[in-house]
């Protein structure tokens, strides 16, 4: 009877090593794991993590895990366009304005392009235009893709060829959003004043896509695009000092 005592004693203190060792080896890996995401200069997705962690980690477990831990800290865990960064918490985020914030202002009509081409991606510069009802400068343009926070996609299948245009993951983290599914949708535009809310029957705010894959009547991008898009098409709008 007290052999069996024993063996049972000894088999409970090694499942409590193993459990011990197990704990260890967890928290090790959320150290490695924090380590690699505050020395990055820039967010990680999941994949780029786990090529520099154990094999057999489980990234995504050890994500949320560290995510919890740091949920009521200083700073927070976050995902950006499906990567994952260290942000001040979003309560204590006026505490850096003053070091971290510069302020640069943008016209009306840039604010205005912004929108189209965040909810409208891809669209093309005309088609900018024809929603807006006025034509489009070039230094409004110039100043949104100075900013990183749109990009030329492709072009057009149509005469002519235009080039189409769509929003980059700098615009997602310059405005914290995880994807483009989190701009806001027709009633909290209402709600915050930003649309009438005597609408024409039948309006709505379009669903953006994140899909970074050219659309069947777009075509892929050929060298010195980019330079193309920043050429001269019509004189500055009234008003706009962009």
């Amino acid at each position: 009877m007290s052999q069996a005592r024993a063996n049972m004693a000894r088999k409970r203190d090694d499942h409590v090593e193993e459990r011990g060792k197990k704990t260890a080896v967890r928290a090790e890996e959320l150290r490695l794991l924090e380590a690699l995401l505050f020395a990055s200069t820039e967010p990680l997705d999941e994949a780029a993590l786990a090529k520099r962690l154990p094999d057999g980690v489980d990234v995504k477990a050890a994500l949320e895990q560290l995510k919890a831990d740091y949920a009521m800290r200083g700073v927070n865990l976050v995902r950006v366009a499906n990567k994952w960064t260290f942000r001040t918490a979003t309560d204590l985020a006026w505490l850096m304005t003053r070091e971290s914030t510069e302020t640069r202002r943008l016209s009306r009509a840039a604010i205005e392009m912004l929108a189209i081409i965040a909810y409208h991606q891809p669209v093309t510069r005309a088609e900018i235009e024809e929603i807006r009802g006025v034509m489009t400068s070039k230094g409004t343009l110039d100043v949104l893709l100075e900013t990183g926070w749109i990009r030329p996609r492709g072009r057009r299948k149509t005469p002519g060829r235009p080039l189409t245009f769509g929003t980059t993951e700098a615009f997602l983290s310059q405005f914290s959003l995880e994807t483009l599914g989190d701009l806001p949708g027709l009633e909290e535009l209402k709600g915050a004043g930003l649309l009438d809310t005597r609408l024409p029957t039948g309006f709505d705010v379009p669903a953006p896509s994140d899909d970074p894959a050219l659309r069947d009547d777009e075509e892929p991008l050929e060298p010195g695009d980019l330079e193309l898009a920043l050429a001269p098409r019509a004189e500055p709008e009234k008003g706009d000092k962009n």
